[in-house]
């Protein structure tokens, strides 16, 4: 329904600057993951990354001790507020998209400098073996999201571990779990404020 003014249909331009911004975001539920990995391989196939290397993993991190009671971390980038990879790319090739406002890469601008690697405080960002451009988990932007799709690892997972939605629309999925659930984010002190959301497994954090 066209939000108006007066009466007036209010214009594309001026409907940006009247709703709220919508900020997509990701939780990964540690106590719903089983570590089945079918994620990795839809992110694998879907944004064609080289087998030997990752967008993003599920690490294994069981307590030896106690391996009864298995607990998995999804590693990816944090899409980040306030991201340092953009902040330090020499040729804007590692930028926010305008429309989404997700971070992500200009292959035909990177030099392969690797800066936004060395800026990454998560260690999830790589130079793709194949096409010498820096990458990184970008919610399958270009592959599925301006699509209307959902990003392959959550529509490839079958135990609802992963959840994909704007933060900021009170009548979203993400955004009810948020409202009645604990969740952290990771290194939150470095002030980058990583949009990705963790249920954790334990109450220490992920």
């Amino acid at each position: 329904m066209a939000l108006a003014t007066g009466g007036y249909a209010l214009s594309s331009e001026e409907k940006r600057r009247v709703e709220p911004k919508q900020h997509l975001s990701m939780i990964y539920d540690q106590t719903k993951c089983v570590g089945c990995a079918e994620c990795e391989s839809a992110c694998h196939s879907v944004n064609l990354v080289p087998a030997a290397q990752n967008r993003m993993i599920i690490q294994d991190r069981t307590d030896p001790d106690n391996v009864k009671a298995r607990r998995f971390v999804r590693v990816s980038c944090q899409q980040c507020e306030e991201a340092p990879c953009v902040a330090v790319c020499p040729t804007a090739a590692c930028h926010k998209d305008s429309l989404l406002d997700v971070v992500t890469m200009n292959g035909d601008d990177c030099i392969g400098c690797a800066y936004c690697i060395v800026a990454c405080p998560y260690d999830v960002r790589f130079i793709n073996e194949e096409t010498n451009m820096a990458e990184n988990c970008d919610f399958c932007l270009e592959t599925r999201l301006k699509k209307g799709l959902q990003p392959g690892c959550v529509e490839a997972c079958k135990y609802d571990a992963l959840v994909f939605g704007d933060m900021n629309d009170p009548k979203s999925t993400i955004s009810r779990i948020l409202s009645i659930k604990d969740t952290v984010r990771q290194r939150p002190e470095l002030g980058t404020k990583p949009s990705l959301r963790y249920v954790p497994a334990v109450k220490q954090g992920v």
